[in-house]
């Protein structure tokens, strides 16, 4: 996929052929001939056209955003904390968007999810999209933050981003089959085959951890897999209660309004509060016994930013923010009247049996009609 490219070539200048050529010079002699009387220009050599946009969403609504993420689960948005902080900010920015059901189809020309389109334009990788959608449509969350304060959200952000992320991505890749179970994921509704799902666990289960998403081989390469998982819990848990000092009583980070740096919190840490609670995970049971404020900042941005969470995860609905097409009435109604008027058309019309009835009685008539005349006939 490309993104809109400007064509910034400067157009060629024109070339004036004088009279005084040499009279050797051929080439000069056919270009006189060619233009005449010396005072012509040469042609203008042909600009190259520019590269077209190319998006997946051609028929794109002026200023809508597509986004295109993850599948939905029955105890989360999306199970990538990237795509639910895309996600969380546009609601929270009040931003008009909709997900894009690709059902995994897409990746960005980065090679990831989330991303987004705007105006037949591409943005990818959630920092920048935040970063160019609050620019593009003016709306800065940290606008009342100090110098200090935004340091503060830059310096947590990282933390979580690069640290915090990869302890929760090495508990999934050591752990597939709990991903699936701790999530309720329907491998086949999110992949939207009919492949059965028992076949779909199996192969999740080898290829995301090993083969296919080289998980196991992209921990270890950032760090945090080669060590214990003592130790990786315990890395995790660190950065839980330096979060946790943080916010202290506050209703958000920096007071009684969510910042970026609180969308972020609570992208990454609904990964790990929404796991079902018949999964064992470690460092989901030290946050709701140790970190009890950070469990109240996930509901608060969560009933905050997400009042349809209970119908998008029974549902699995990717827009279920989005007002649904009213239903058709007008067919309803003509369907009702025509089934109305075929019913009444049936009670008017006489029944076969009750035409025979009439035709029989008229015989009869006929016949005492014709004694009465004989009758008559011979008294006379």
């Amino acid at each position: 996929m490309a993104t809109e490219v400007e064509n910034n070539a400067p157009a060629m200048d024109t070339k004036e052929i004088k009279e005084e050529v040499a009279a050797g010079d051929n080439k000069a002699e056919e270009a006189k001939q060619e233009v005449g009387a010396g005072d012509a220009a040469t042609p203008k050599e042909k600009e190259p056209a520019p590269p077209k946009v190319v998006v997946h969403k051609t028929n794109y609504e002026k200023d809508v955003v597509y986004l295109y993420q993850f599948s939905r689960t029955p105890l989360l948005p999306s199970l990538s904390p990237y795509c639910l902080k895309v996600e969380t900010w546009l609601r929270l920015a009040g931003i008009k968007y909709e997900n894009v059901d690709h059902k995994l189809k897409y990746r960005s020309k980065k090679g990831q999810l989330p991303f987004v389109e705007l105006n037949g334009e591409e943005i990818a990788d959630s920092v920048i999209i935040i970063k160019e959608l609050a620019a593009r449509f003016n709306h800065d969350m940290d606008i009342a933050l100090t110098a200090e304060q935004r340091n503060v959200a830059h310096a947590m952000i990282s933390m979580i981003d690069n640290h915090l992320a990869w302890v929760v991505m090495w508990w999934r890749t050591k752990y597939p089959d709990q991903v699936l179970k701790g999530y309720k994921v329907n491998l086949q509704h999110a992949l939207g085959t009919r492949i059965p799902n028992g076949i779909l666990n199996f192969c999740f289960k080898f290829a995301f951890g090993r083969k296919w998403f080289q998980g196991s081989k992209k921990v270890k390469a950032q760090g945090i897999g080669v060590h214990s998982p003592e130790e990786i819990n315990a890395f995790g848990q660190s950065d839980l209660k330096v979060l946790s000092d943080m916010l202290a009583d506050k209703p958000f980070f920096f007071g009684d309004e969510p910042t970026t740096l609180d969308v972020v919190v609570f992208a990454h840490l609904a990964q790990i509060y929404f796991i079902d609670k018949e999964v064992t995970y470690p460092l989901r049971d030290y946050m709701t016994e140790s970190c009890a404020n950070l469990v109240g900042l996930v509901n608060r941005m969560k009933d905050r930013c997400f009042s349809d969470w209970d119908e998008i995860c029974t549902n699995l609905d990717l827009n279920s923010h989005l007002p649904k097409p009213e239903p058709e009435q007008q067919k309803d109604n003509k369907e009702a009247a025509k089934d109305e008027k075929e019913a009444e058309g049936k009670e008017l019309e006489p029944d076969d049996k009750d035409i025979e009835k009439e035709k029989a009685d008229d015989k009869e008539k006929a016949k005492e009609k014709e004694v009465e005349e004989n009758k008559e006939k011979e008294t006379k």
